[in-house]
């Protein structure tokens, strides 16, 4: 492509900051940014990042089809959710007008496996219109690619184990909330723990009718398996709180968080499979104390053994670069929504990103 690669940013809150200035250094344009929030529709996108003023101002998502239909951008990166239900009107959207979208909501990193019915009408219309959709982020790496490279190491696999934290603090309201962080232990179970209270059948049925609230490790557990070309037999979730014993207080959530109250949660997957290799997989999202620090550590047992840990990664900062670094891979991908087991590896992009694109 002898042009820069056009972008859209839907969502300009913490995330958006450093995606579209990595987009801009990475020689990439940026011709409009959508956004709900009142606060920021109007600012200028240099406001947003930090800098000078840029000459896009942010707009209101109602705005946003005139928006896109004027601009025509390659891709819109959207960072607002964790949820596919919750970004079914923009991802339509952008398959509707054949507009390829990559974004960080951790569901649609393989959401096949939890929401496929929405997955497949995204799915048939972007196929219809030409453009992909797919999902990206830290977990590309860190819980994905990594992972599976170290499996491209091993003679003989019996299970993959691992368990990675995060601040909910980085990642904005809505994935504190999903975490049940502020709820009490009871509203925690009543609201969280108790989707997995449930048989194996209850849960299907849940999954088929879009409804299943998925931990981030589901569908990371469904996406090894894609790319490692093995055959889910069995998955199973828990999830539990997580508590401190003082008082600590969320800027995200604009409140304090009690002693003993949720700060977040833990939960764990697991998956068998027909090959007889099991996958288990933890992830810890919670408000920090001052003790806590981000961590990522896996293992693959088999012939032989093998222990990786990532200790405080700047998992904000990966989260975007791995977004941006997406974005060539996501305009040479097959249409669909397509998860990025199936787009390739993901590398560093050393020149401009439209010197990537091959049509």
């Amino acid at each position: 492509m002898e042009r820069k690669l056009k972008v859209v940013q839907l969502g300009t809150g913490k995330m958006a900051k450093y995606t579209m200035r990595y987009v801009l250094e990475k020689g990439g344009e940026i011709v409009g940014a959508i956004d709900v929030n009142p606060a920021v529709i109007g600012k200028d996108i240099g406001e947003v990042i930090g800098g000078d003023n840029l000459g896009i101002k942010v707009i209101d998502f109602k705005d946003a089809e005139e928006m896109l239909k004027q601009t025509k951008p390659d891709v819109c990166i959207v960072e607002t959710m964790s949820l596919l239900s919750d970004l079914e009107e923009p991802l339509m959207l952008c398959a509707k007008l054949g507009i390829n979208a990559i974004t960080t909501c951790e569901e649609a990193f393989y959401s096949w496996n939890s929401n496929p019915g929405l997955t497949k009408k995204i799915d048939d219309l972007a196929k219809q219109t030409g453009c992909t959709i797919t999902g990206s982020g830290y977990q590309d790496i860190y819980w994905g690619q990594l992972i599976t490279s170290i499996c491209g190491s091993t003679q003989k696999i019996t299970k993959i184990k691992g368990s990675s934290s995060y601040n909910v603090e980085d990642y904005g309201i809505a994935l504190a909330r999903a975490h049940g962080s502020g709820l009490t232990m009871q509203e925690f179970d009543e609201q969280v723990a108790s989707v997995d209270k449930i048989s194996d059948e209850e849960r299907q049925k849940i999954i088929e009718a879009g409804e299943y609230l998925p931990s981030y490790m589901w569908n990371v557990n469904g996406w090894l398996c894609d790319k490692l070309g093995l055959t889910v037999k069995s998955q199973t979730q828990v999830t539990v709180p997580t508590t401190y014993k003082e008082d600590i207080y969320s800027e995200t959530l604009g409140e304090t968080v009690k002693a003993g109250d949720a700060t977040g949660m833990s939960a764990i997957v697991t998956t068998e499979t027909n090959e007889g290799i099991t996958i288990e997989s933890e992830c810890i999202g919670k408000v920090y104390s001052s003790e806590d620090f981000d961590k990522n550590e896996w293992t693959v047992y088999g012939e032989p053994d093998t222990t990786i840990t990532v200790a405080r990664p700047a998992t904000v900062e990966l989260t975007c670069a791995t977004i941006v670094n997406r974005l060539p891979d996501l305009v040479n991908a097959k249409p669909g929504f397509v998860p990025t087991s199936q787009i390739g590896e993901l590398n560093f992009k050393t020149k401009a990103l439209n010197e990537y694109v091959e049509k």
